[in-house]
């Protein structure tokens, strides 16, 4: 066990290790989307889990797991492309083992990597890993620091980073667990920047397929792209795709003072089920010209729904966002908002577009708040005998 471990640090090949994780991974991908599989007889959420090798990561169309943790990097200095590789090659084997139940290499509690409960593990660049590699001119053009927006109010310690690994399952001990796993690994070539641990609906307190609320009681996500408007709008050829992460507060004092009309014309939807104001089903097509008796637009130009309104499938992005809710501040404000995650093709033509109407308008802008902000390339995936970011790094 120790020498493999010295091995995969000092560079290594890891080519022996993947074909033991090909063997026993048991887990088919199709079309490069991650299939969930059950473990027979037991199967179960806890033994539920998810590919982690394939053409693409998962954790990205992959139905989101209740539980998250999205932990942002610093690389150290001197942390070089042939660093970042070793890096990466202890990460995505470590990964990889965990999403399977197994522990990773070394790991002193292996009890608790029995259980992987969906474990999805997705790992995303941004800019400093590119500088520090020396290949700024294979860094994707859109993934750059956003441009600032009027609302915001970033902090430093929710924002930025140079290596995001996005940890999602069922359990949180198996988030957490391998997060303490993960960070472990790291270590030798980057401090952690930031953690942000969010929360969904748990499946099967809600039908299959449903749309998670945030906490503001909202449907969240009820306009993602579906089926074959994924491709278009969120992986680029190559099978890589690019993440915005927004911690977005939610100013839950003030809210909770609005009526249920005011919230309601606030987002553009009825806050029970969703259907947009014109509509009586949460899918149903918003009517932007129908009028109110008084001559007045149903979908006003300032709720959510008209100014995050996209026509072309494939300029729609993936919302796939987590809750959290952390104790209050000193002054006994509640901490609650969004940990916002949007997966595109292309920050520049997707994101940045809707965000800027947002920003320009929104009425909900009065309840929310921008704290955090970061940017991430999201590689391709990677067969048995590969790693993540093998392509860029290797």
């Amino acid at each position: 066990m120790t020498i493999s471990r010295r091995a995969l640090l000092t560079g290594g090949s890891v080519a022996g290790v993947g074909a033991v994780a090909g063997a026993v991974a048991g887990v088919a991908a199709t079309g490069g989307i991650p299939e969930v599989t059950a473990a027979p007889a037991t199967a179960g959420l806890g033994t539920d889990t998810v590919a982690f090798h394939g053409p693409r990561q998962a954790g990205v169309t992959t139905e989101p797991p209740a539980h998250a943790a999205f932990v942002a990097f610093t690389l150290a200095a001197g942390t070089d492309r042939r660093a970042l590789g070793r890096m990466m090659r202890l990460l995505s084997d470590d990964a990889a083992r965990l999403t399977r139940g197994e522990p990773a290499l070394g790991d002193t509690d292996a009890p608790l990597a029995a259980l992987p409960a969906r474990l999805t593990v997705t790992f995303g660049f941004g800019p400093g890993l590119y500088r520090a590699a020396g290949l700024e001119d294979r860094r994707p053009p859109s993934v750059a620091e956003l441009p600032p927006f009027r609302i915001d109010r970033l902090q430093r310690r929710w924002s930025g980073g140079d290596l995001l690994v996005q940890i999602c399952a069922e359990d949180p001990m198996t988030v957490t667990h391998t997060q303490r796993m993960l960070v472990k690994d790291a270590r030798p070539f980057a401090a952690v920047r930031w953690v942000q641990r969010g929360f969904r609906n748990t499946p099967g307190v809600q039908p299959a397929g449903f749309t998670q609320r945030n906490v503001l009681g909202q449907l969240d996500g009820t306009a993602n792209p579906r089926g074959a408007e994924l491709d278009a709008a969120v992986w680029a050829p190559d099978g890589g795709t690019t993440l915005v992460v927004r911690r977005i507060r939610a100013e839950i004092e003030t809210w909770d003072l609005l009526g249920t009309a005011d919230k309601e014309a606030a987002v553009g939807r009825r806050l029970a089920t969703g259907a947009p104001l014109t509509g009586r089903h949460e899918h149903d097509e918003p009517d932007f010209a129908a009028l109110d008796p008084a001559g007045l637009p149903v979908m006003p130009d300032f709720s959510h729904v008209t100014r995050a309104r996209v026509t072309d499938p494939a300029r729609k992005i993936l919302r796939r966002p987590y809750n959290y809710d952390d104790p209050p501040n000193a002054a006994g404000h509640p901490d609650s908002g969004l940990i916002f995650a949007s997966y595109q093709a292309d920050i520049a033509r997707q994101f940045l577009p809707i965000q800027r109407r947002l920003a320009e308008k929104d009425l909900l802008n009065q309840w929310i708040t921008p704290i955090g902000s970061a940017v991430f390339a999201v590689p391709p995936g990677c067969a048995a005998d590969g790693w993540i970011g093998d392509r860029l790094l290797g």
